[in-house]
């Protein structure tokens, strides 16, 4: 090879050898890529979910409170009825008959009470002018004592025979909603004999009992929830959420109204109980629903996106890039979690970056190129990239 030929081919060595420094050189400057964001601060809203029943603000049974033939049924079946309407009438002539006699026996004993009176206003006088006897006098006091005890028993017959005439008029005792008839007009009814007639039940109003888990209820006593008493010093309530019966959820939210002091030892659970209004009879009472009750509310709380963590034998972990883009390995306190997010109780700053992506790439202290979750521009440009 001539002179000329060894220069060229020196030259084109020493290229070679210099591209392939900077390859490498190139390779090592690429860095890990993750996506990294911010936790966001939230109001979180803690629920607990059971199994409730919905039942009715107030439920009347009608019963006859006298005998008697049903003479007419008032309403129809299964539409509202005013408070004190008429419902049913029973026959009433005999309690007619029973109120005419219970007068007739006081006119009887004011007209006997008069009379003794008179008789004692007469023997007074003569018994002072010594024209009549003691005796004479005593026996006039005492039927006119006894005269006035039979006009307070005959007003007490007369009350009772009135009350009796009017209970052969069923009324409703609440506004509400009537169910079907349970006798026929011309059957005999009374205490002992078809004594039930109907029911009334007022459901513009309705509640929901349900059993809460004794750990729930311990961990709201804990946060100072106490379910049943409403806490003005709170920007919330334990309200709870209803489900109808094709699973969509009733727009109206109910309030917590009672909770039992007790637990049952068969169940562990706490008996709970809340209100809804009900002004569409949407929610029918006997019907079992799902109930959603707000337990907690964990005000400006550091969230992150799930994703972002891992749990291993030490505990659950994210990676943060500190500001020299260099991944750290930190182990954090979680608290609840809620849909795709975890609350974070400790160990995270809310300016911290966190890597939500691209983690399993990372081993404590690696240098990173983070891209910012926010980023449309560069994530773009990495999907494409990605794409190649």
């Amino acid at each position: 090879m001539s002179r000329k030929g060894l220069a060229q081919a020196w030259v084109i060595g020493i290229a070679l050898i210099m591209a392939m420094t900077g390859c490498r050189h190139k390779e090592e400057q690429q860095f890990p890529i993750v996506i990294v964001d911010k936790p966001s601060k939230e109001d979180v809203q803690i629920y607990g979910e059971y199994v409730g029943r919905i039942g009715a603000a107030s439920f009347v049974e009608i019963h006859a409170r006298v005998e008697g033939f049903l003479e007419e049924m008032l309403f129809e079946e299964g539409k509202k009825v005013k408070q004190n309407e008429p419902l049913f009438i029973i026959n009433s002539a005999q309690y007619r008959a029973r109120v005419e006699k219970a007068k007739a026996q006081l006119k009887k004993s004011e007209a006997q009470a008069a009379k003794a009176r008179r008789d004692v206003e007469r023997l007074t006088p003569l018994y002072e002018q010594h024209a009549a006897s003691q005796l004479d006098l005593d026996n006039a006091i005492a039927a006119l004592e006894d005269a006035e005890a039979d006009i307070a028993m005959s007003k007490a017959d007369l009350d009772q025979a009135e009350m009796e005439l009017s209970y052969t008029v069923v009324t409703s005792p609440l506004s509400g909603y009537i169910s079907e008839r349970f006798v026929d007009v011309g059957a005999l009814v009374g205490p002992g004999v078809n004594s039930k007639l109907a029911e009334v039940v007022k459901s513009d109003t309705v509640t929901v009992d349900f059993q809460m888990t004794a750990l729930d209820y311990l961990r709201a006593e804990r946060r100072n929830v106490k379910f049943g008493e409403r806490d003005t010093t709170r920007s919330w309530q334990p309200t709870v959420t209803v489900t109808l019966a094709d699973n969509s959820e009733y727009p109206v939210k109910g309030v917590v109204d009672f909770a039992d002091p007790q637990v049952d030892p068969q169940t562990g659970t706490f008996g709970v109980r809340a209100e809804l209004p009900n002004p569409n009879q949407k929610l029918l009472p006997g019907q079992f629903t799902k109930v959603k009750l707000l337990l907690d509310v964990r005000e400006r709380s550091i969230v992150v996106p799930r994703k972002a963590l891992s749990i291993e034998k030490g505990g659950a972990f994210i990676y943060v890039i500190r500001r020299d883009d260099v991944a750290e390995k930190r182990y954090v306190q979680i608290g609840p979690e809620i849909g795709n997010k975890v609350v974070i109780e400790r160990g995270l700053g809310e300016t911290e970056r966190v890597v939500v992506e691209g983690y399993h790439k990372l081993v404590p202290g690696v240098q990173v190129h983070p891209i910012d979750a926010n980023d449309e521009k560069a994530l773009e440009a990495l999907r494409e990239e990605e794409e190649r």
